[in-house]
């Protein structure tokens, strides 16, 4: 059987070197992105009932986006604003490009693997042991990272999304040649969707030892998986697709694949056999008949109406008569009202005119009185230096006599102060 249609239970990559595509172009197959599963994200309130203070680790560990994505909402939603001085610890490259999303990338505090295997983080674990972990998981999920328990390494599982069915419709079509799975509850949702499932020719590929687990138990055939010479599922798939050939004969719609058993048809009930009812005897209707005169006597007042409609255009013709003078008159009233008020408008002008010619003199004379007060005023300035002068040389002798009156005062005064001396002395004596 050649492969042409297969489905992929993973999202749409976002970026174009997907194996995947790769597959599509060498091989002409038309691979089917479509989940099994959807996660759905813990409430706040749910994830405070595993009583997990989230604010007392330092450090992140992600194994997957999905895990990326449900912690910063969970610390949104719980109002903790991610510090800084946060470090992560990530499985992939990929999955460290993707913080950029949330944070700034900063070398110095992000660190990842380079083979991409959950257990190469052990040794960044270790070599950082004074962090406090925090390692968000999904409610079913598969034991990657086996970090030892001895206490050398402080960390704390938390589950912050848990993982649903994606329930295939009966309306979606199931053409496919093969299936890929990746996790348990993919190949729950696959049982779940198809209860009466069986596999015949399509060929299904599993990854993860739990999964091929799950297969087995339900009693399905592993066609495909990874290995030393196929590393990666989409290498096993090269593998597989190169060896197989085309089946014209094998059925392509589900409800081929998958016949579902109808139930048995339900005995028919036997039907009824109906009595004839007796007719019953038809009654007179006088009160229809009794109607009937009624109904002419009203169409022939109908007449009257006509004649009160045909007299009310006549009405509104006279009405529209007497309204006519009264519009012809209006023009002719405001012609009147113009014609009177243009006297006054001409005279405004001539008014204004007279008004400045009588104000010019007055303007002209204004300089003229200022010049003349000027003048005035000019001799008495004039004279004001030399009342001054004159005051000034008045008064010089009365200071100059003032020095020689107060020297002669003294000198007067002299003997009386010698004689009050002579007396107190001459007492003091005694």
């Amino acid at each position: 059987m050649k492969i042409k249609k297969i489905l992929v239970s993973q999202p749409k990559p976002s970026s174009e070197k997907s194996p995947y595509f790769d597959l599509e172009h060498k091989y002409g197959v038309k691979v089917v992105f479509r989940p099994f599963i959807k996660i759905e994200g813990l409430t706040s309130r749910e994830f405070r009932q595993s009583k997990i203070p989230i604010t007392n680790h330092t450090a992140v560990i992600f194994t997957a986006r999905a895990a990326v994505d449900h912690y910063f909402r969970l610390c949104k939603e719980l109002r903790f604003n991610v510090p800084d001085t946060m470090k992560y610890f990530c499985v992939s490259e990929t999955i460290a490009h993707y913080l950029q999303k949330y944070i700034i990338y900063r070398k110095r505090k992000i660190f990842y693997t380079e083979t991409g295997h959950a257990d190469a983080l052990l040794p960044l674990l270790a070599k950082h042991n004074k962090e406090t972990y925090i390692y968000p998981v999904s409610d079913v999920h598969e034991q990657k990272l086996h970090i030892p328990e001895d206490g050398s390494i402080k960390f704390t599982k938390a589950i912050m999304y848990r993982t649903v069915s994606n329930v295939i419709g009966n309306d979606e079509e199931f053409d496919y040649d093969m299936i890929i799975l990746f996790t348990p509850s993919g190949v729950k949702s696959l049982l779940q969707s198809f209860p009466h499932f069986e596999q015949g020719n399509i060929a299904i590929g599993a990854m993860g030892a739990k999964t091929i687990e799950e297969l087995k138990n339900h009693g399905l055939r592993l066609d495909l998986t990874t290995s030393p010479k196929a590393p990666s599922i989409a290498a096993a798939m090269d593998k597989y697709i190169a060896e197989h050939v085309d089946d014209p004969d094998e059925p392509r719609t589900v409800q081929e694949r998958f016949p579902i058993p109808e139930p048995e048809p339900e005995p028919e009930p036997e039907p009824k056999v109906e009595e004839p009812k007796a007719e019953e005897p038809k009654k007179e209707e006088p009160k229809a008949k009794a109607k009937a005169p009624a109904k002419k006597a009203a169409a022939k007042k109908a007449p009257a109406k006509k004649t009160a409609a045909k007299k009310t255009p006549a009405k509104k013709a006279t009405a529209t008569k007497k309204a006519e003078p009264a519009k012809k008159a209006a023009p002719a009233k405001k012609a009147t009202a113009t014609k009177k008020a243009e006297p006054a408008k001409k005279a405004a002008p001539a008014k204004k005119a007279t008004a400045t010619k009588k104000a010019e003199p007055a303007k002209k004379a204004a300089p003229a009185k200022k010049a003349t007060a000027t003048k005035k005023a000019e001799p008495a300035k004039k004279a004001a230096p030399a009342k001054k002068a004159t005051a000034t040389k008045k008064a010089e002798p009365a200071k100059k006599a003032a020095p020689a009156k107060k020297a002669t005062a003294t000198k007067k005064a002299e003997p009386a102060k010698k004689a009050a001396a002579k007396k107190t002395t001459k007492k003091a004596e005694k």
